[in-house]
C-alpha cells in the first residue's frame, strides 16, 4: 500500500477504530491502529503514514504530547479527535500542530470527507501547463493549442513545431537548416531547405501576418528566420 493512501489512527476505543477503519478501507485507504501514544510512535516511525487520526485522550502519552512529538520530524497531516467542543477552542490556543479538529461522537462519512479536504490541501499545487505567450499570440505547450487574440488557430504538427521553436527563442535568427533539424527527425527522407518557406508561409498565412511589415515572423535575407519579441500588450 503507498504510504500516501495509509491512515494511523490512535485511539483507545476498540470499537471505534473497527468503525474507522471499514470507512477508510472501503474508500481505497490502508489503515494502521494504535491504542495508546507509544504503540502510535513506533508505528509511525517504522511505517511513515501518509495521514494521522488523533484522539486527544489517549493512555501513556496524550494526543497533545504525541501530536508535537511528530511534528518534531514529520509535516503529515494530523486530524485530531476531541470528546468535548471546548477542548477544540483549548487545542487551538495550543497551537499543537494539527490541521482539524473534530468533536465526539461523530458520523464516519464525515470523518472522511474532513480527512481528503485535508489531504486536498496538503497536496502540492499543480504545475500549470507551460505556456508561451507574445504579444496577442500565445501557445498551449501541453494541449498543443495556439491562440490568435483568445481565438484558436489550427496548425499542422510541423507548422506548431516551427512555431514552437520560433516562439521559444523569440528574437533569435534561425538558419533553414536549424528549422528543419527541429522539424524532421534525422531517419525522415532528406528533404529541401525550400520546404521550411512553404510551411513559414502557411503559418504566417494562418496568423493574418504580412511578410513585409511582420508582426510574428520575419525574414532575415540570407539566412533564415526569427520571431519579432513582443510584449503581452502586443
Amino acid at each position: 500500500m503507498p504510504e500516501e493512501t495509509t491512515v494511523l489512527v490512535v485511539d483507545d476505543d476498540h470499537k471505534l477504530i473497527q468503525l474507522v477503519r471499514m470507512y477508510l478501507e472501503r474508500e481505497g485507504f490502508g489503515v494502521l491502529a494504535a491504542y495508546d501514544g507509544p504503540q502510535a510512535l513506533d508505528l509511525f516511525e517504522s511505517h511513515r503514514p501518509g495521514f494521522v487520526i488523533l484522539d486527544l485522550m489517549l493512555p501513556k502519552i496524550d494526543g497533545v504530547s504525541l501530536c508535537r512529538q511528530i511534528r518534531r520530524t514529520s509535516n503529515v497531516p494530523i486530524l485530531m479527535l476531541t470528546a468535548k467542543i471546548e477542548e477544540v477552542d483549548k487545542l487551538v490556543g495550543l497551537s499543537v500542530g494539527a490541521d482539524d479538529y473534530v468533536t465526539k461522537p461523530f458520523s464516519p462519512r464525515e470523518l472522511v470527507a474532513r480527512l481528503r479536504a485535508i489531504l486536498r490541501r496538503a497536496a502540492p499545487p499543480k504545475p500549470a501547463a507551460p505556456r508561451l505567450v507574445q504579444g496577442d499570440l500565445a501557445m498551449d505547450i501541453e494541449r498543443h493549442e495556439v491562440f490568435l487574440d483568445g481565438r484558436e488557430v489550427q496548425l499542422t504538427p510541423i507548422e506548431y513545431k516551427l512555431l514552437q521553436a520560433l516562439m521559444e527563442f523569440a528574437g533569435r535568427v534561425f538558419t533553414r537548416d536549424q528549422l528543419l533539424a527541429h522539424v524532421y527527425a534525422f531517419d525522415e527522407a532528406v528533404v529541401v531547405d525550400r520546404t521550411i518557406d512553404v510551411h513559414i508561409g502557411k503559418l504566417r498565412e494562418k496568423l493574418g501576418d504580412d511578410p513585409v511589415r511582420s508582426r510574428y515572423i520575419q525574414t532575415v535575407r540570407g539566412v533564415g528566420y526569427k520571431f519579432v519579441e513582443r510584449d503581452r500588450a502586443g
